[in-house]
């Protein structure tokens, strides 16, 4: 008869079990409801020894949110190839995979969760923008991106952030429409943006050149104009006389 031995863990190696064991942990549950005792127990550890590694739970919370953040901001990682549509709306599939897969901890992440005020933590969510936001100028194979273009690509990261969290907070809304919508959405800043900016029509132009009629820029392009007919009834009926001449 055999028996099993348990390997003895060098420091770095235990450190990373215990921040995937904690990450689990945050995945399920909200940080601040996770006690160090549970994370020891679902290590095999005592108490005191995860005391050994981290100093306390918050630098053990912080240690697996900056996991977290790094595997999030993979997720913006997308080759360059094909429509950009396409692109945008697979990046958006991972995006939800991980915020499905890590509910309470994603939102502990934008939101600051236990951390709220560490700098340690605003610099992860900083971090995370800053990796999406480049990562999506990158598509566009723009090197000097222009002020409104940078305004258009942050205030979408922005909002995809909030309707992720939004949506965790009862999943109302079908989440695979939630993704094609938010496509839809980088492309209409990027309009709306086009009609006040040469600059930025010219840039709409070149990144709508290729796209498929089939793809998600076409998709939003058809919906627009089905409403056409009644969105311009409806105005003209508001126009005052004078804009009409």
């Amino acid at each position: 008869m055999t028996t099993g031995v348990r390997r003895r863990m060098g420091v770095e190696e235990r450190r990373q079990q215990l921040i995937g064991v904690a990450l689990e942990l945050f995945s399920h549950r909200s940080p601040d409801e996770v006690s160090i005792d549970e994370i020891a127990a679902a290590a095999g550890i005592s108490r005191p020894l995860v005391y050994h590694y981290f100093p306390g739970k918050q630098s053990l919370y912080e240690a697996a949110l900056r996991r977290a953040a790094d595997e999030l901001a993979a997720r913006f990682l997308e080759p360059h190839q094909g429509p950009l549509g396409a692109r945008l709306l697979r990046v958006m599939g991972r995006f939800f995979d991980f915020v499905e897969e890590h509910g309470p901890g994603f939102s502990a992440l934008m939101r600051g969760g236990p951390a709220v005020g560490s700098s340690t933590t605003h610099a992860m969510i900083d971090g995370v923008r800053q990796a999406a936001y480049e990562q999506i100028i990158a598509h566009l194979g723009i090197a000097d991106p222009p002020a409104r273009l940078e305004l258009v690509v942050r205030s979408w990261v922005s909002l995809a952030e909030s309707t992720a969290l939004i949506w965790l907070d009862g999943r109302r809304v079908p989440r695979a429409e939630l993704e094609l919508q938010l496509v839809h959405d980088f492309a209409a800043l990027g309009a709306v943006s086009a009609a006040y900016d040469a600059e930025m029509a010219s840039i709409l132009l070149a990144m709508l050149a290729d796209e498929p009629a089939d793809g998600p820029f076409g998709d939003l392009v058809g919906r627009l104009l089905a409403l056409a007919p009644a969105v311009t009834s409806g105005a003209g009926a508001h126009v005052p006389a004078q804009r009409l001449r």
